[in-house]
């Protein structure tokens, strides 16, 4: 078949599935944002966007749906030039999350087109509300946040299928839609991620750690309070003074992905470690920002507990790539997390807002990893059973690709 696939940030989602599709034999293509300059094995072409300046007062709740549509405009215009070059695919399947995908059924309507259906913003039940410290209540965020949704409606209502990674993120789309998707995780490389205990993670400050040490570990793309910075961060005083030779390491950038930035500047990272700095010693807690893949996989089997923390939001890789690792995980009694991590079986579960018992689960696996040995275990092997790549994520996404390709 020929297969266009579509990402502003591509590979993204599709970092294994395009390269598999084209080993196959499958005419592959990718359609990216100008400004990505990542490379890939499959062949890239790129279409040129340029944000335009959005009237809030003006566009008021459709903000959003401006900004999105618009992209959806700059990929069409793209597609049409493709389309008078002579290229028709077959199937096209791109990540809705950005408007990309909104009108090329008007270019291509003889295609097939799927959709990775991420996330479906909510009013009520999911991020809006959850964090009253950081999040702004009432009626009005009610109003936004289901209003951010209209772009994402339409991406589904236009598409012939849809793609979501998790349960939970699926149910986050209103029935009529939820019938459209089928869920399959983008996949974990269980043999990449397999434990090795002759790992060695050096720290910024040139110390070297190895499996056996008393390692805490937190790993986010960007420090926020989505992810849960603000609980860890608060958590830490209590772990140190109890466990005198733990070392932390904490990897993220300190940006923002999800909501918003402080009110005041600066970074959460700071705002959140001024809280805490005189109760911690510093010596022992180290960022890296972001890592390579390939350390940040050393890290994860030199790591004794890995905490997860986020809100009812999308799941990250990061946590079940650390299950995939054979390192225990500390996670937040959200949907998202509670869909994959079955307390006290393959890891445990705290209160997200718990501070002290956080401190008191991660004090007591720090110190008794003997005692978390078969949830260890039992997670690597739920992983190997149900998220791993080679084996179960992407024969089925090569399965429904096919599929599609043929009614």
């Amino acid at each position: 078949m020929k297969l266009l696939f579509v990402h502003q940030n591509f590979p993204g989602q599709f970092l294994h599935l395009a390269p598999e599709m084209q080993r196959l034999g499958h005419d592959v293509r990718a359609l990216t944002d100008a400004t990505n300059l990542k490379t890939s094995p499959v062949p890239i072409l790129r279409y040129t966007h340029k944000p335009q300046e959005v009237d809030a007062r003006a566009t008021r709740l459709g903000r959003n749906f401006t900004v999105m549509s618009d992209r959806g405009v700059s990929v069409a215009r793209h597609a049409r030039r493709m389309r008078a070059e002579g290229y028709v695919p077959d199937v096209i399947y791109g990540h809705s999350g950005w408007g990309e995908t909104l009108f090329l059924k008007e270019v291509w309507p003889e295609a097939k087109l799927l959709v990775f259906a991420e996330f479906y913003y909510r009013g009520i039940g999911a991020d809006t509300g959850f964090d009253p410290e950081f999040q702004a209540q009432g009626f009005d965020q009610v109003m936004i946040s289901q209003s951010r949704a209209a772009y994402l409606a339409q991406a589904l209502v236009h598409a012939d299928a849809g793609v979501s990674p998790t349960e939970w993120q699926a149910s986050t789309h209103p029935p009529v839609l939820r019938r459209q998707l089928e869920v399959i995780f983008d996949g974990v490389d269980c043999d990449r991620l397999a434990p090795n205990p002759q790992a060695r993670f050096t720290l910024p400050d040139g110390r070297v750690l190895a499996r056996g040490d008393e390692v805490l570990t937190f790993v986010n793309r960007n420090l926020e309070p989505y992810r849960g910075c603000h609980i860890f961060l608060r958590a830490l005083p209590e772990v140190l003074a109890a466990r005198p030779n733990a070392q932390v390491v904490i990897v993220g950038e300190t940006g923002v992905s999800y909501g918003t930035a402080p009110k005041g500047g600066g970074t959460w990272k700071d705002l959140i470690l001024a809280e805490v700095k005189d109760r911690i010693d510093l010596n022992r807690v180290h960022f890296t920002g972001k890592l390579p893949y390939d350390r940040l996989v050393d890290l994860i089997h030199v790591s004794r507990v890995h905490a997860y923390l986020t809100y009812p939001f999308v799941l990250s890789w990061s946590m079940v790539e650390t299950m995939a690792a054979g390192t225990l995980v500390i996670g937040s009694n959200t949907a998202p997390v509670a869909e994959v991590i079955q307390d006290g079986v393959n890891g445990k579960l705290v209160d997200f807002f718990d501070v002290a018992g956080w401190s008191a689960a991660l004090s007591d696996a720090l110190a008794r990893p003997e005692a978390y040995d078969p949830m260890r275990k039992a997670a690597r092997q739920m992983v190997r059973d149900s998220y791993d790549l080679r084996s179960v994520c992407l024969p089925k996404q090569v399965e429904l690709l096919t599929r599609l390709s043929r009614t």
